[in-house]
């Protein structure tokens, strides 16, 4: 099964890192990323830019509104995403713990929905 391992941010604690350990930080999220690819365990991974490079876009009644940034203020925020594959919820945890970002924000799992379920269920 499919989880997307959401990373969300908090600069107060990132800019608290001692000097280099961010950088100490990625470098063994890498290897371990390149571990879990090589094991058939991580499909994609991307990091995110800061939130000030955001737009939120919204449609009512009829109009589109852009604003810049995120719409909700908040401390933490997505800072990016691992898309792994793990036999069940407890598996997906146990890999997501392993990364250091949880030290530094909040990490959320979520299961995948089967797509093409959805799209049998609704015949497209």
């Amino acid at each position: 099964m499919k989880y997307l391992v959401m990373i969300y941010c908090d600069d107060a604690l990132l800019g608290a890192l001692p000097e280099g350990e961010f950088d100490t930080l990625m470098h063994g999220c890498f290897v371990k990323a390149d571990a879990l690819r090589a094991n058939g365990q991580l499909h994609d991974s991307q990091q995110l830019e800061a939130p000030a490079t955001a737009r939120t876009v919204r449609v009512r009644d009829g109009r589109t509104s852009v604003v810049d940034g995120p719409y909700a203020e908040t401390k933490e925020y997505l800072g990016g995403f691992n898309l792994i594959e793990a036999a069940d919820m407890d598996e997906a945890v146990r890999i997501a713990s392993n990364f250091p970002w949880s030290r530094t924000g909040a990490i959320e799992i979520r299961p995948i929905r089967d797509m093409d379920a959805v799209r049998q269920r609704v015949g497209a």
